[in-house]
């Protein structure tokens, strides 16, 4: 039997002149290994792409990490080239997408960039160059040409007393990697958070009275999956939502035969 198909979020880059719509390997390896899902990465065509008929064929929506940051005229901000770089026609595509997503029900996971596309697509506001700030601290990857020191678990996140990640996680915190320069600043209205630094930056969201399981996080679950525990337990939760999801379609689909 096939696994479920996940969309996967893309980035657009420029390289070899050509323009790719590509996603990092990490992220559709740990769909594939993790999950249990089989990735579907979705090219960054904005308003052309008609999304409801893409979640009619799609039991999951994965939102990835990136390089770039959403475009800050999107939440109110000023667009600087330090903030940068932007990617707006990733923007164009994923935030539609998420509230379509949530919307309908399909089990989203958002991850670093996704959090803060979650946050933004329902109202909130992103926090730029946090390291900056007084009392946060560094969630910037340390400097070094090897991925896994870049990615290494480094930090505490403490979950919200009866949130959906202290169940799954059944505990109060785990230690997590931090390989970003922004985060959520104003919440959305529409979200409710799960998770927090030490700093109090917000680490993990859920939207609450959602149809389906739809959770934020800010830090890199997809890089050690194979190896962390608490890595392979997100993707693991996210792939049962996607089954149940789709075995609950087909019942549907059924019944009104």
């Amino acid at each position: 039997m096939q696994p479920a198909l996940v969309a996967v979020s893309t980035d657009v880059r420029v390289f070899d002149r050509y323009t790719w719509h590509a996603t990092p390997h990490q992220y559709i390896e740990a769909a594939l290994s993790g999950a249990k899902v089989l990735p579907m990465l979705l090219p960054c065509f904005g308003a052309r792409i008609d999304f409801d008929a893409l979640l009619d064929q799609v039991g999951g929506v994965l939102i990835t990490g990136s390089k770039t940051n959403v475009h800050p005229a999107l939440y109110g901000g000023n667009a600087t080239e330090r903030n940068g770089p932007y990617d707006e026609a990733r923007d164009a595509t994923t935030l539609p997408l998420i509230r379509k997503a949530i919307e309908r029900g399909v089990p989203l996971l958002a991850i670093c960039r996704g959090i803060q596309e979650l946050n933004v697509a329902l109202g909130g506001t992103l926090a730029t160059e946090i390291q900056e700030r007084p009392g946060i601290m560094d969630h910037r990857a340390p400097p070094s040409e090897f991925h896994d020191e870049r990615f290494a678990i480094r930090h505490r996140v403490s979950f919200a007393e009866g949130s959906c990640l202290a169940d799954l996680f059944e505990t109060g915190a785990i230690e997590v990697n931090s390989v970003h320069r922004q985060a959520v600043g104003r919440l959305s209205p529409r979200l409710g958070i799960e998770a927090v630094a030490e700093d109090g930056t917000v680490e993990a969201v859920s939207v609450p009275g959602a149809k389906g399981f739809a959770i934020g996080v800010q830090w890199h679950p997809e890089y050690w999956v194979e190896t962390d525990s608490a890595s392979r337990r997100i993707f693991q939760a996210f792939g049962s939502a996607v089954r149940a999801y789709v075995a609950e379609r087909g019942h549907a689909g059924a019944a009104a035969e």
